[in-house]
């Protein structure tokens, strides 16, 4: 394992240590948001607040103060989920193998890049839930509870897993925050005992899904809105809240907490959780773990946007 300011082997150790590292460091100031910010990653939070609390509706939580908010592709489960979801879905002839890599490629170029261009963004998040398009929303949210069994249960971090379950210990909620559709979320936070989950929205019309998305994907500054909204709603303290994440992408969710914690991270994460001393958990295998340059991120990001799915399907075809 990893070592890190503030990280502990055993999460199950002590739940106050475990969650209330010591000393607790300094939250930053939370970077200006650019002037440019588009109107759709506000409204990307916003809806993915809605849903959340459509979802928590009835909970009475013993803490109304303090949640936890998890990233999932790499921080909950192994690779992404959308992934999986995405694969789980060609085999039910969802959509053709030609949609499956067009997607997956303007999302890779997207992640990996990190491209400003309007041009590569709008492409991006078109594509991003397109292949779902004249589907029934009830159809794919039976179907992602088959995939979930067939592909991800057995992907799930049990050390993650633990720090979420301290959380729930303590009377805490605790959402899952995703880039990944809102309907794989919410079954994975199901199955797993969670609050709720906040994911990209996907617009629909009488129960059909048009291919588009209601703001952008639920990515970087958008998790951070959506995280906000949520708090706003539910009456939480930021300041006494948790969020946990793999991936610089997600530093401003990170850093809209008070204690933030990077799980299984990218070099730039770690570099940045050891500059702040905030806790670092890596559950990976040593090997795993030390691939954390950018080939590592090229890859991975890769196989979390269906392009080693691509590659699979294609020698299937051959």
């Amino acid at each position: 394992m990893a070592s890190g300011a503030g990280e502990q082997r055993d999460p199950r150790a002590s739940h106050r240590i475990s969650l209330y590292p010591d000393p607790v460091a300094a939250k930053p100031r939370p970077p200006q948001r650019p002037p440019n910010l588009t109107r759709r990653s506000v409204l990307a939070g916003e809806a993915a607040a809605a849903d959340a609390e459509i979802e928590d509706a009835l909970a009475v939580p013993p803490d109304p103060q303090v949640a936890a908010f998890f990233d999932v592709d790499n921080t909950v489960m192994q690779g992404a989920s959308i992934f999986h979801l995405a694969r789980g879905l060609h085999r039910r002839e969802f959509f053709t193998t030609r949609d499956l890599l067009s997607a997956a490629w303007r999302q890779t170029w997207f992640r990996v890049v990190g491209s400003e261009d309007p041009e590569h963004i709008e492409e991006a998040r078109v594509s991003a839930l397109g292949f779902i398009a004249g589907h029934g929303v009830a159809e794919l949210e039976s179907l992602s509870d088959e995939i979930f069994d067939e592909g991800m249960a057995h992907r799930i971090w049990p050390g993650t897993r633990a720090l979420a379950q301290l959380h729930l210990d303590e009377g805490q909620r605790v959402w899952l925050v995703t880039a990944a559709p809102v309907e794989i979320a919410r079954v994975i936070a199901r199955r797993l005992g969670l609050t709720g989950a906040m994911g990209t929205v996907a617009e629909h019309r009488d129960g059909i899904y048009t291919g588009r998305l209601v703001g952008d994907m639920l990515h970087g500054q958008a998790k951070a809105d959506a995280v906000t909204e949520l708090a706003r709603h539910e009456g939480l303290d930021l300041a006494l809240c948790f969020a946990y994440s793999d991936s610089s992408n997600d530093l401003p969710m990170l850093q809209l907490v008070g204690h933030p914690c990077a799980v299984n991270p990218d070099s730039r994460l770690r570099e940045h959780a050891r500059e702040h001393g905030w806790p670092v958990r890596d559950y990976r295998t040593g090997r795993k773990a030390a691939r954390v340059g950018l080939l590592g991120a090229v890859l991975a990001t890769a196989a979390g946007t269906g392009v080693a799915a691509g590659s699979v399907l294609r020698r299937r075809l051959h």
